[in-house]
């Protein structure tokens, strides 16, 4: 049941599912309140608080220049403020995050109403690749460039970039640019954590072709049907 509605672009399988306990919905015009009541996609009749329905909603992507401080979930335990606060008032229906930026992390987060593309994006062996630009406090070398391609083993998980190079130094700190095939949890700032670097700034700035370009700090826009089909198409 709670699978089936999620399908339907109206909400997550975890906000379905609370629909389900609380009665807000039917089969057949019959009160369902288990969420794992089973639903035949396309066949049975489901209505939530009285709307019927009656299929999948046109497929939805947006891009969104995530500020800093803000957690990449739907709701928060601990009352953070979370990215939806960017979408509110939007008109927008039901998205989820396709993958995630860390709170003290910015830039390019995409959102969509359709399970199935999220999946297919955030793949770690066949989805695009991510491009972040990192400041770092200090001045990096050859090693450590090299090194981070290499990669190494923290918390007994190895972890590496696909690509690392410097785009800009001053003085005491630098910006390197740094791409990963894979999005594993503060992945970045973990692997620069084994080599005593810190990480000042990170910005998300590119996923596959999709650039962040001059999209203001906490706007959004939606993709094109052409990025849209680019960004699932398996590298």
């Amino acid at each position: 049941m709670a699978r089936v509605i999620s399908k339907l672009g109206i909400g997550s399988r975890t906000q379905a599912a609370e629909w389900v306990r609380l009665k807000r919905v039917r089969v057949n015009g019959v009160l369902v309140s288990d969420p794992e009541f089973p639903v035949r996609h396309g066949v049975d009749r489901v209505s939530v608080d009285g709307v019927e329905q009656a299929g999948a909603v046109e497929r939805l992507v947006i891009m969104l220049n995530k500020p800093r401080g803000l957690v990449s979930t739907v709701h928060d335990e601990q009352g953070r403020d979370t990215v939806y606060s960017c979408l509110s008032g939007s008109g927008l229906p039901w998205l989820a995050p396709a993958g995630r930026l860390d709170k003290a992390s910015e830039g390019l987060l995409l959102f969509s109403n359709d399970p199935a593309w999220n999946a297919a994006v955030t793949d770690p062996e066949r989805g695009p690749p991510k491009t972040y630009h990192v400041q770092i406090n200090r001045l990096p070398d050859a090693a450590l460039l090299q090194g981070l391609v290499q990669g190494v083993t923290a918390d007994d998980e190895y972890l590496s970039a696909a690509a690392a190079r410097l785009l800009r130094q001053g003085g005491k700190n630098a910006w390197l640019e740094i791409e990963l095939h894979e999005g594993r949890n503060r992945q970045i700032r973990r692997l620069l954590s084994a080599f005593d670097t810190e990480v000042l700034r990170l910005i998300r700035v590119g996923i596959g072709a999709l650039q962040l370009g001059d999209l203001p700090n906490g706007q959004w826009r939606r993709l094109s049907d052409a990025e849209v089909q680019a960004l699932a198409a398996r590298r």
